[in-house]
C-alpha cells in the first residue's frame, strides 16, 4: 500500500527551541534511546531473564503489526486477520446490535476508531443504511446502574419485539475484552449482558458471545467451561494500552466494517519510517524530542492535545492514558489533557492564552473531509451578515481557525505543532496510533522510567476489591 505517512511540525514559538548544541545533544539521546526501544524486542523475544529495571516489559507491539500482515501473506485463510475478519463477519450477518465490554485500554482504542471512522449517527441508521453493520455500543468501562439499566432495557425490548423471527434483527452479540477476567467492572457488566444473551437466545449465545482474553486466567476458563464458538487470545508481551492493534481492538473494527489490513499496514508503514528515519524527519523521534525539550527546559509540564473537528477526540482519550499510565510514575510525567476545536476555544482556551505558561499545544489535525465539504449558503435575510462567507466550505473556516489561533498563541509565545494526517481513514489511524505508541515507549527510555505496567492502577482494585470482600 503507497499511503502518505502522517508529518509532525512544530510550528510556532520557535524562539522557544533550543540551540543546535542542546539539539544534537538529545538527537544523540534520541537515537539511544530508539535503538534501547528496538533492542527490547529482542530482549522480550529471548525469554530469558528481565533486568528488574525492565521488569514488565512488553515490547511486543511494536513488530505486532507486521507480524500479523506477514502472517497474513504466508498463511491466507488460516491467518489471525482472516480468521478476525471471519469471526466479525458472522456476527455481522447474525446480529443487529454488538455490546464491546472493556476497560481502558480494552475498550477507548475500538472507540477512538468507532468515533474516527464511523457515521456518528451509526446506530441511528437502518441496517440497510449501515450496510448490514450492527450498531455498536460500550459498556463495562465504568460502575454505572443507571446508563447500563438503559441499554439493557432496549435491548431487551428490542429481542422481545423480534421473538420468533428469523435474521439478525432484536438479537444482540457481545465482545467481551479482559486480559485476565479480574477487571470487576468488566467482569460485572459480562455477567447482566451474559445473561441478557442467554435468556433471549438460548443455546445460540454459545456464538453470539466472543471474548477477547490471556491464554490463562478468570476470562479464559469460563469461556472454555461455556463453550463459545471463538475466542482470541491477547498475545504475550503486550499491555492492555498497546494493545488496540491486536484482537483487542482489530476484532471490533472488523464487526463495525473498517479494513483492519489497513489499519494495520498504517502502523507498519511507521513502524519502518521509525526505525530509518533520522532525527528532524523522524515523525516518532520530533515528537519526542519537542515534549522532551519544552517539559524539562521550560517546564511545560501539561500536554494539550488539541482535536480539531469532533472526530478525534476519542484517539485524545486514548492518547491520555497511554501516556499516564505508561509516564506518570516516581512523581514524574506529563499531564496529557484532550480538548476539542473549536468547541474548547470557548471554555479552556482563554487559560491557554492567558493562564500559565506550563502547557504545550499539539494540533491534531484531521486533513481531507471524507465527504463533500458543507458550503455556507447564502440568504435573503443577511442580518448576520454571513452572505459575504456565501459558498466558503466549512473545512476553509476551520482552517481559518487552526491557523488563528497558532497565531494567536504564538504572539504569546505559546508554543505550538502539528501533526497533520492526510485525512481520516483506517490507514492513517493506524498511523497515529503506533506512532503515539512509538513515542511513549522513546520517552520512557529516554527518561529512565518504564513505560510498560502501571502499579498505580493495580491499587485502587486490590483496595476495591477488599472493600467488597472479594477474593
Amino acid at each position: 500500500m503507497t499511503a502518505e505517512l502522517l508529518r509532525y511540525i512544530p510550528d510556532a514559538a520557535v524562539s522557544l527551541l533550543p540551540d543546535q548544541e542542546r539539539v544534537k545533544q538529545l538527537s544523540a539521546a534520541l537515537n539511544s534511546a530508539r535503538d534501547e526501544t528496538l533492542n527490547d524486542i529482542e530482549l522480550w523475544q529471548s525469554r530469558g531473564p528481565i533486568p528488574k529495571e525492565k521488569d514488565p516489559l512488553d515490547a511486543a507491539f511494536i513488530q505486532w503489526p507486521e507480524e500479523l500482515l506477514q502472517d497474513l501473506e504466508e498463511n491466507k485463510a488460516n491467518s489471525l486477520v482472516a480468521r478476525i475478519e471471519a469471526c466479525a463477519a458472522r456476527l455481522r450477518d447474525t446480529a443487529d446490535s454488538v455490546v464491546i465490554l472493556g476497560i481502558g485500554g480494552s475498550y477507548m482504542g475500538m472507540r477512538a476508531m468507532f468515533e474516527a471512522l464511523k457515521n456518528p449517527y451509526h446506530n441511528e441508521l437502518s441496517r440497510a443504511q449501515r450496510n448490514g453493520v450492527p450498531r455498536i455500543y460500550f459498556d463495562g468501562w465504568n460502575v454505572d446502574s443507571d446508563q447500563q439499566s438503559a441499554l439493557l432495557q432496549m435491548l431487551d425490548q428490542r429481542a422481545e419485539t423480534a421473538a420468533g423471527q428469523s435474521g439478525p434483527d432484536g438479537k444482540t452479540a457481545v465482545i467481551v475484552i479482559s486480559k485476565s477476567g479480574g477487571t470487576l467492572e468488566t467482569a460485572a457488566a459480562f455477567r447482566t449482558f451474559r445473561q441478557l444473551v442467554e435468556k433471549h437466545f438460548g443455546a445460540e449465545a454459545a456464538s453470539l458471545i466472543v471474548p477477547v482474553t490471556g491464554d490463562q486466567g478468570k476470562l479464559r476458563n469460563l469461556s472454555n467451561a461455556a463453550g463459545y464458538r471463538d475466542i482470541f487470545s491477547i498475545p504475550d508481551g503486550i499491555g492492555g494500552r498497546f494493545s488496540v492493534l491486536t484482537a483487542v481492538g482489530l476484532l471490533p473494527a472488523a464487526v463495525a466494517g473498517m479494513d483492519i489490513r489497513a489499519l494495520l499496514q498504517g502502523a507498519a508503514d511507521i513502524t519502518q519510517h521509525f526505525r530509518s528515519a533520522p532525527c528532524g524527519q523522524n515523525v516518532v523521534l520530533d515528537f519526542t524530542a519537542i515534549g522532551h525539550i519544552f517539559e524539562v527546559d521550560h517546564g511545560m509540564t501539561t500536554r494539550l492535545l488539541s482535536t480539531w473537528g469532533s472526530k478525534l477526540e476519542a484517539v485524545g482519550l486514548w492518547y491520555d492514558q497511554l501516556l499516564s499510565e505508561s509516564l506518570g510514575k516516581h512523581e514524574r510525567g506529563a499531564t496529557p489533557i484532550t480538548v476539542v476545536n473549536t468547541r474548547d476555544l470557548h471554555s479552556r482556551g482563554q487559560q491557554h492564552q492567558e493562564g500559565r505558561r506550563d502547557k504545550l499545544i499539539t494540533n491534531l489535525l484531521p486533513g481531507a473531509p471524507r465527504f463533500p465539504a458543507i458550503t455556507i449558503p447564502g440568504h435573503a435575510l443577511d442580518q448576520d451578515h454571513l452572505n459575504q462567507l456565501k459558498d466558503c466550505p466549512l473545512p476553509r473556516v476551520l482552517q481559518a481557525a487552526v491557523d488563528g489561533t497558532n497565531k494567536a498563541y504564538a504572539d504569546a509565545q505559546r508554543p505550538t505543532a502539528d501533526i497533520l494526517l492526510p485525512t481520516i481513514n483506517e490507514h492513517t489511524i493506524g498511523q497515529i496510533f503506533q506512532m503515539l505508541m512509538l513515542a511513549t515507549v522513546v520517552e520512557g527510555r529516554l527518561v529512565g522510567t518504564n513505560p510498560y505496567g502501571q502499579p498505580g492502577v493495580e491499587a485502587y482494585k486490590k483496595n476495591m476489591q477488599a472493600n467488597l470482600n472479594i477474593r
